[in-house]
């Protein structure tokens, strides 16, 4: 049998975590002139991945 591959996207986009997955939040990378300090600063962390889309990242991750 072969092996089953990980979707490479995905794999540098999402880190597990005990309870599902996180992601860096999307804004943060160019244009940051025009974004307050305050947006910029909420932006700054990682989320966690919404419930309803583990799944999803699961079937992509399948060796995670």
């Amino acid at each position: 049998m072969p092996k089953i591959k990980s979707n490479s996207g995905a794999r540098k986009r999402f880190k597990p975590t005990a309870k599902g997955f996180k992601h860096k939040q999307s804004f943060r990378s160019h244009i940051l002139t025009k974004k307050s300090p305050k947006r910029k600063r909420q932006l700054r962390g990682m989320k966690q991945i919404a419930a309803s889309d583990v799944p999803l990242i699961k079937r992509m991750l399948p060796n995670v």
